[in-house]
């Protein structure tokens, strides 16, 4: 009879558990955390179907640097090691020529080198585009290819970010 009573209690016990472990529908809210970063090794990958998503794709660039950079981290530019490798039709911001036309995102981009962001240009792209290296800014290093070069950091321990930069349709005040 006692191995009854312990065997029919189980089920009991197992959905007390349950109940407990179980999504509340109280005041409950989510919480913010503070993730143990440590010192980030990052290559960035832009390949974009037009010059003028390098906007959007700047802001990936922010959104790693920013929260690094300020409180509770408060890490120094020289703890994150970051490259932007570029191989898409967005290489053309990066054309001296054509800084009038691209300003906004090459004030950006010259920021971001003057924290030590490096600016890499695929070799092949830039000769489809008929550029030769002295064609582009001073902070922008050539590279002969944008695949062996995100190779080469990747096994270098490098995590790889690709940013997607869509068309936005909707305002946030819209979806909201």
């Amino acid at each position: 009879m006692k191995q009854h009573l312990e065997s029919s209690a189980a089920p009991a016990l197992l959905f007390a558990l349950m109940l407990a472990a179980a999504p509340s529908t109280g005041e409950e809210v989510s919480r913010e955390v503070q993730t143990p970063y440590t010192e980030q090794k990052v290559v960035f990958d832009f390949y974009f179907d037009n010059p003028e998503k390098i906007n959007s794709a700047l802001y990936w660039i922010r959104s790693l640097m920013n929260p690094l950079l300020d409180t509770p981290y408060d890490m120094a530019p020289e703890q994150l090691d970051i490259k932007v490798v570029l191989h898409g039709t967005e290489i053309v911001t990066l054309a001296r020529k054509n800084e009038e036309k691209y300003r906004d995102a090459v004030e950006r981009m010259r920021y971001y080198a003057s924290l030590g962001v490096q600016f890499k240009v695929c070799g092949l792209a830039a000769q489809d585009y008929g550029y030769q290296a002295d064609a582009f800014h001073e902070f922008v290093e050539v590279v002969p290819s944008a695949i062996t070069e995100l190779a080469h950091w990747q096994l270098q321990g490098y995590a790889l970010i690709t940013p997607v930069v869509m068309e936005k349709h909707f305002s946030i005040e819209e979806i909201r």
